[in-house]
C-alpha cells in the first residue's frame, strides 16, 4: 500500500533537496568571489605595469614637474607663469641645452628585427647590387649598406639632413675644413676643364644649308662678336648666315664678278669683310654697316703680280700680305696704304699675328720658322721645324702660349712660344702623327683645350686634339661614316661653342661642342 500524502518520509526527502541546493549555491558564490579577488589583482598588477611604462618614458611625477617649472620646486610651480619662463631665464636656457638628457634603453625590441634573413639578389631590382657572382644571397644590413652607398656615390657625399648628430668641433674652423673635406668629391667633378677622350658633340644642319655652294668652299669663319658665321668659295660669293643650330637661315649673299673667292675673313670690329682671289692682283673690302662694296685696284709701292694669302692682325691695324719669293708686305688696315715688307728665305708658306698682334710668324718651304716683331720689321729668331721638309700651314693658340707648324708628311709639332723665341732648334712638347696626308689647316679653339688639324688631300682627314694632354678625341670623325669631303678650311665659335668644316662639297658642316655653353 502506498504511503499516504504529507507522510515523515516525503518531508525528509523535501528538506534533503533543499540543502542540497543551497550548498550548490554557496560553492557558486564562493567560487565567484574566488574569481573577482583574482581579477582584482590582475588589474593591481596591470596599474603597475601602466605606471612603470610611464616614468620610463616621461619620468616621476617630479622630475616632470621639475623641467616644466625650470628647476622649481614643486610648491613653486603654482606661483610661476610657465608661458615667460623661456624669455626670462634665457642663461638658464642655455646652460640646460649643453648637457643633454642621457639615452635611455628602449622600452622593448623585437627579435625578429635582429635575425639574419637573407635576401635574394638575383632579382632583377637587386642585380647591380651584386659585387660577383657568389653574391646570390645578402643579409638585411650588407643590403642596406651598398644602398647607402649607392645614394652617397649619386649625391656626391652624404647630404647634411642625413648625417646622424655628431660631438661638437673644438673651433669652427675644423667644422669648415671637415665640411670641405667630405664635399671634395663632388667639387671636384664640377670641374670646367675640358676632359679628354671623348668629346660630347652634336652634328647640326649645315651652316650654309639655305644657300648651299655649287663650288668648292675656301672660307668658313664665325664673326667675333655676333652669333653669325660667313662662307665663302669658288661660286663668286660670300654669304652671311645666323647660327642657331637648328635652321642657320640665312642673313646676306653678295655676288662679285670673275671673281672666285680664295680666302675671306672678317676685321677685327666685325664690321668689314676682305675678300682675295685665285689669280688677281686686287681685292675687295665689303663694308656691312653700309652695304657697299670698296674695290682695292692698287696699292702704291706693292709690286706683285696676285694677291691671295693675306692674315688681318687682331686689333685691326694691320692688314699682312704674303707675297711671292719669301716676301711679306705690311699694309695699314684703316688707309690700304702700303708701310714695309719683310723678307725670308725660300718661298712663304703661312703667316699669323701672335695674340696681341706685336709678332708675325712665318714658315717656309724650306721647313724654317721666322718671327717678326711687327713695329720694327726686324726677325727676332730663326728656328728649324723639327723633321720637316716642307711646310703647309701654321697656327697660334688664343692665349700665346703654343705654335703649332704642319708639314707635307703630315706631321704636326707643337711648340712653346719661349722656346721659340730664344732656341735655333727647339724639341717640340708634342709631334702628332695621326694625319698621313699633308697638313694642309690648323686651328686653336678660344680656351686652348682643342687643336684642330686637317688635310684637303683625303677624306675625313680631320684630327681633333686635346691640349695639353694632346690626346687626339677618338669619336671625332665618326668611323666608317664618310662625312668630311676634303676639308678647306676650318674655324671656332668666339666661345667655342660651335665648329665648322667648309668642305670641297660646297657644304659648311657645323658641330655643336656641348663642353661649351656659350656660342
Amino acid at each position: 500500500m502506498p504511503p499516504a500524502a504529507g507522510s515523515p518520509r516525503k518531508r525528509k526527502k523535501k528538506v534533503k533537496r533543499k540543502e542540497e541546493s543551497a550548498g550548490r549555491e554557496t560553492d557558486v558564490r564562493r567560487r565567484e568571489e574566488v574569481q573577482r579577488v583574482k581579477h582584482l589583482q590582475q588589474l593591481a598588477e596591470k596599474g603597475e605595469v601602466e605606471k612603470c611604462l610611464e616614468e620610463l618614458v616621461f619620468g616621476t611625477e617630479d622630475d616632470l614637474i621639475g623641467r616644466l617649472g625650470g628647476g622649481l620646486d614643486v610648491g613653486d610651480v603654482n606661483n610661476v607663469d610657465l608661458l615667460h619662463i623661456g624669455s626670462s631665464g634665457s642663461e638658464a636656457e642655455g646652460e640646460t641645452e649643453g648637457s643633454a638628457p642621457p639615452v635611455k634603453k628602449p622600452a622593448w625590441v623585437d627579435e625578429e628585427d635582429e635575425a639574419e634573413e637573407l635576401i635574394d639578389m638575383t632579382h632583377r631590382f637587386r642585380k647591380n647590387f651584386m659585387k660577383s657572382d657568389a653574391e646570390k644571397n645578402l643579409t638585411r644590413e650588407k643590403l642596406q649598406c651598398r644602398l647607402q652607398q649607392q645614394f652617397q656615390r649619386a649625391m656626391g657625399g652624404t647630404p647634411s639632413w642625413a648625417e646622424r648628430k655628431k660631438k661638437k668641433a673644438k673651433s669652427e674652423e675644423e667644422d669648415e675644413e671637415d665640411d670641405f673635406l667630405r664635399k671634395t668629391g663632388n667639387l671636384l667633378s664640377a670641374s670646367d676643364s675640358l676632359p679628354k677622350g671623348i668629346l660630347q658633340m652634336k652634328n647640326c644642319l649645315n651652316a650654309n644649308h639655305e644657300r648651299p655652294s655649287e663650288a668648292r668652299l675656301t672660307t668658313v669663319q664665325f664673326h667675333p662678336s655676333a652669333q653669325v658665321v660667313m662662307t665663302a668659295g669658288l661660286d663668286q660669293s660670300v654669304s652671311l648666315f645666323q647660327v642657331d643650330g637648328k635652321t642657320n637661315p640665312k642673313i646676306q649673299s653678295i655676288h662679285l664678278e670673275r671673281f672666285p673667292v680664295y680666302k675671306a675673313r672678317f676685321t677685327a670690329d666685325g664690321e668689314q669683310v676682305v675678300a682675295t682671289s685665285i689669280r688677281n692682283k686686287m681685292f675687295y673690302v665689303y663694308d656691312m654697316m653700309n652695304g657697299s662694296i670698296l674695290p682695292v685696284n692698287k696699292i702704291p709701292g706693292l709690286e706683285e703680280r696676285f694677291i691671295k694669302k693675306f692674315e688681318i692682325s687682331p686689333d685691326g691695324s694691320f692688314l699682312l700680305l704674303t707675297g711671292t719669293s719669301g716676301y711679306l708686305h705690311l699694309l695699314s688696315m684703316k688707309t690700304k696704304e702700303f708701310i714695309g715688307s719683310m723678307k725670308i728665305n725660300g718661298k712663304a708658306i703661312g703667316a699669323v699675328f701672335s695674340p696681341d698682334g706685336s709678332k708675325i710668324y712665318t714658315n717656309s718651304d724650306e721647313g724654317d720658322v721666322y718671327i717678326w716683331d711687327v713695329k720694327s720689321r726686324q726677325c727676332l729668331n730663326r728656328f728649324t721645324d723639327e723633321g720637316c721638309l716642307h711646310g703647309t700651314c701654321i697656327a697660334v693658340s688664343k692665349n700665346g702660349k703654343y705654335l703649332a707648324c704642319g708639314s707635307s708628311s703630315g706631321v704636326v709639332n707643337v711648340y712653346t712660344q719661349d722656346v721659340c723665341l730664344h732656341e735655333s732648334s727647339p724639341k717640340p712638347v708634342k709631334a702628332i702623327m695621326n694625319l698621313v696626308t699633308a697638313a694642309t689647316s690648323l686651328a686653336f679653339n678660344s680656351t686652348t683645350e682643342i687643336l684642330a688639324m686637317a688635310s684637303n688631300a683625303a677624306d675625313d682627314a680631320v684630327k681633333l686634339v686635346h691640349i695639353p694632354s694632346f690626346h687626339v678625341f677618338s669619336n671625332f670623325p665618326v668611323f666608317r661614316k664618310k662625312t668630311i669631303y676634303l676639308a678647306q678650311c676650318m674655324d671656332f665659335s668666339p666661345r667655342s661653342g660651335f665648329f665648322s668644316i667648309a668642305t670641297n662639297k660646297g657644304k659648311a658642316l657645323l658641330y655643336r661642342l656641348k663642353h661649351y655653353s656659350d656660342f
